[in-house]
């Protein structure tokens, strides 16, 4: 599964998520996919995306499977079992 992190830099909000992901990288290994809404505002219209940071797992063909808006951010178990899904 595709599992994306959808926010903008600059926010304050930012240095949380920024560090959320560095920590999911480190304790797990895995990359999680980062789209900024002004460069890709499609994929946000797609998904319904009006609040930041929202973090989805996506299925094979695209479908939302779980989406976790706003703060706090979702635990690395809750991401790892999508990811090895």
């Amino acid at each position: 599964m595709r599992v994306v992190c959808v926010y903008k830099e600059g926010y304050d909000y930012s240095r949380t998520v920024s560090d959320w992901l560095e920590d999911f990288h480190r304790r797990t290994g895995g990359e999680i996919e980062v789209i900024d809404p002004n460069e890709d505002p499609a994929f946000c219209e797609a998904y319904d995306v009006t609040q930041y940071p929202t973090v989805m797992a996506l299925g094979p063909n695209g479908e939302s499977v779980s989406t976790w808006r706003g703060l706090p951010l979702p635990l690395f178990d809750e991401i790892s079992y999508y990811k090895n899904a």
